[in-house]
């Protein structure tokens, strides 16, 4: 049989929040390494340069395309010159993938105002950002691909009481149905991931291991994701595989979304 061809040959890409700080690996490290792999040349974007550098070496070592952009993707000068880098670099723009988050922890009665601020600024703020200056060069290239990363925190209350986080990521949903709606005649696609209950680099330091095994437990599946589960769906969602899908948000959770505490609850007794 002939070689599979590699499902994004020929794109460019821009990962945000592509790095890792840790031993663990992260959403966006791991789209990042498997758009390299399916083809695509990828800008590395990450606050900490040497978190970059760890998934840059990893797909180098591959024979990938990958370059580093340090920046902070809630200033809208530091995205312009993103999408500027990647243009110069690459010569266009096909993919964008929206992986940047972190906690906002509390509810509405302790969360701090700066924590809540800061919060909807990385998660939320940063996607719309990336997105005004990316969807031009998209346009110029003929269309192109969106992918945001919210939670299922968004749609059902989670492990931690992280209003900042589940709003935040909540308004990811929201921002992708609209720019789904509002650029689809400029053949570009918008769709949504909404990871479930991964271990991952995010996690890795507030999951002790008893409640990774809850986790685990708590989705039909019975097993545990990964943040290599997340970036495969981002590869179909980046694919011309999915060219008649956007607007959507694709839960990749196990199945969690889709039972109820009951239903689990006795599956966790039996064990």
């Amino acid at each position: 049989m002939p070689e599979a061809q590699r499902r994004l040959e020929g794109k460019v890409a821009i990962v945000t929040g592509a790095g890792t700080k840790s031993t663990e690996v992260g959403v966006g490290q791991t789209t990042a390494i498997l758009f390299a792999r399916q083809g695509a040349k990828v800008l590395l974007v990450d606050l900490d340069r040497q978190h970059a550098e760890k998934t840059q070496a990893i797909i180098q070592a591959e024979g990938g395309d990958a370059s580093i952009f340090q920046a902070d993707v809630s200033n809208a000068d530091n995205c312009r010159a993103m999408v500027e880098a990647t243009a110069e670099r690459y010569g266009g723009l096909h993919i964008l993938a929206n992986n940047v988050g972190i906690h906002g922890p509390g509810s509405v009665l302790d969360v701090k105002e700066e924590v809540w601020q800061r919060t909807l600024d990385v998660n939320l703020k940063s996607m719309m950002l990336t997105s005004r200056y990316a969807i031009p060069r998209m346009i110029e290239a003929g269309g192109g691909a969106i992918i945001n990363i919210a939670s299922v925190d968004a749609l059902r209350a989670g492990t931690w009481y992280n209003i900042a986080y589940a709003v935040s990521k909540g308004g990811v949903i929201t921002l992708t149905t609209h720019m789904a709606v509002q650029h689809g005649r400029d053949n570009i696609r918008v769709n949504c991931i909404a990871p479930g209950m991964i271990y991952s680099s995010m996690v890795q330091d507030r999951v002790t291991p008893e409640l990774r095994e809850r986790r685990r437990q708590a989705a039909p599946l019975g097993t545990e994701g990964t943040p290599w589960d997340i970036a495969w769906a981002a590869v179909f969602l980046a694919s011309d595989e999915a060219r008649w899908i956007t607007g959507v948000t694709l839960p990749v959770d196990g199945g969690l979304l889709a039972a109820t505490p009951i239903m689990m609850l006795s599956r966790m007794e039996d064990r």
